[in-house]
């Protein structure tokens, strides 16, 4: 009994760090954009919604 807890912990762990794995990638994507890029493609956004309308 005392090893399946042993696997369920470990398989626990394993979670949390994938789990922080993903964030982490994430965050160095939103981080990888300058201001400047960031509203270029927010006006170009706003031009092709009001193309749409």
């Amino acid at each position: 009994m005392r090893g399946i807890w042993k696997w369920v912990g470990l398989a626990g762990v394993a979670g949390v760090v994938a789990g922080g794995v993903l964030v982490a990638r994430d965050q160095r994507r939103r981080n990888a954009y300058t201001p400047d890029d960031i509203r270029a493609r927010l006006h170009q956004r706003l031009a092709e919604a009001e193309r749409t309308e």
